[in-house]
């Protein structure tokens, strides 16, 4: 946890060095207005932002992972900036995405979970438009969504869970569970999505369906996607919640947006000083024959909170067909489910919480699941190893053992 926070810092630092900072401020500004954006391809372009997107990812974790060419940023160290940076712009504007390398990773329920690692320099085209969308895209992304944004952790979503189940009365839990998400992504709509956001750029909506259709080499074998955004690449966080940002303000839409359109007519809803009264609008809300219900999302994973069982259960069966109907994505009728928090345990993002009479009031008791557990006692064990095969080295072991106190202490935060 620490480590992203750093590379957060590194990153917002990287943005005020070459001078980026203002121009990403000025593609909120101008989003958050309503703006549309025909002319992109000239910010992703510029020799300061394919600056700024290998300066992020040179220090990435997964810089020395190759694609199918072989080449890690290593690599790269023999080219001069002014090389390096022809060499992304050429790739820009005639793009032809190289194969994305399928690899395989362990999932702590020991399942195996596809990864696509695009080559070096796809990956700095893919940063180059990750950091212009990106300020697009958080203006008009809804509130409680939380995975692979800015300012945004899992904690956070974690606290709103706490949040809407113990302060504010919402004791069921709807969890709706996509299958394969990532590898089912429908192209056609997401390029639709994007351009609904504003992005209308037609020579970067031509790039992303490219990119999208990046052959994938499998064990030697090459196939075209018809579907699907491959978990591995940088820019895929940002469209998987592209998609899902539809879901979000369409559950908003059940309670808290929607019905404001209507309500803020009548002067009863503000105070003398023009703001807004929240406490008759929510009076006028319940009035309504809306039901209240509010969704926290990490990436694809997602709860819905609800009031009551019957609410719950409906609101399960309209998720489930507006995504599909919708999104054209299906569900796992096994996994999706209803949980009340009085009687059981709800899992989200390595954490399992319920609640239990304290004092006449509910209270939130969380711990972390046993999968987290046992994925953190592997962990620890290949800390430890580091730090005792570095003892030769000073320094090494010294860097290996603040590693070690890192992962204790987010584990306890």
């Amino acid at each position: 946890m620490q480590r992203k926070n750093l590379l957060k810092k590194s990153s917002i630092r990287n943005a005020e060095y070459y001078n980026m900072i203002h121009v990403q401020d000025r593609l909120y500004a101008e989003s958050a207005k309503g703006n549309v954006f025909t002319d992109l391809i000239s910010i992703i372009y510029s020799d300061a932002n394919i600056k700024m997107a290998y300066r992020n990812l040179k220090n990435n974790d997964g810089s020395n992972t190759p694609g199918v060419d072989g080449l890690t940023f290593e690599n790269l160290n023999d080219l001069s900036e002014e090389r390096l940076i022809t060499k992304v712009q050429g790739k820009i504007l005639n793009y032809q995405p190289k194969a994305v390398r399928r690899v395989y990773i362990k999932k702590p329920n020991g399942k195996m979970r596809p990864l696509g690692i695009p080559t070096v320099i796809d990956r700095i085209v893919q940063q180059s438009i990750l950091q212009v969308l990106e300020p697009i895209c958080e203006a008009k992304f809804y509130d409680k969504s939380y995975g692979f944004r800015p300012n945004r952790s899992t904690k956070n979503a974690v606290a709103m869970c706490y949040k809407y189940a113990q302060k504010d009365g919402f004791h069921y839990v709807v969890d709706v569970d996509i299958k394969g998400f990532f590898d089912n992504v429908n192209h056609g709509k997401l390029l639709k999505q994007i351009w609904t956001l504003g992005i209308q750029d037609k020579n970067l909506l031509s790039l992303i369906r490219k990119m999208l259709r990046a052959p994938i080499e499998d064990k030697g074998e090459r196939s075209v996607p018809d579907k699907g955004t491959p978990q591995g690449g940088v820019l895929s966080p940002l469209l998987a919640n592209i998609v899902l940002n539809e879901l979000d303000w369409w559950i908003a839409s059940q309670w808290e947006e929607m019905p404001v359109h209507n309500i803020l007519r009548s002067d009863s809803y503000f105070n003398t000083n023009g703001t807004l009264n929240k406490g008759n609008l929510y009076k006028r809300l319940r009035q309504t024959k809306l039901k209240e219900c509010h969704i926290v999302r990490y990436a694809d994973d997602f709860k819905v909170f609800c009031k009551t069982y019957g609410e719950a259960v409906r609101l399960k069966y309209a998720v489930e067909k507006w995504l599909m109907n919708r999104l054209k994505l299906e569900t796992s009728k096994e996994k999706s489910k209803i949980t009340n928090l009085e009687t059981g345990y709800s899992e989200f993002l390595g954490i399992k919480f319920k609640l239990y009479r304290k004092g006449g009031k509910w209270v939130i008791k969380s711990h972390m699941t046993e999968k987290s557990i046992e994925n953190q006692k592997r962990k620890l064990k290949r800390a430890i190893s580091e730090a005792c095969r570095s003892h030769s080295l000073e320094i090494a072991q010294h860097n290996a053992i603040i590693t070690y106190n890192q992962m204790v202490v987010g584990m306890h935060e």
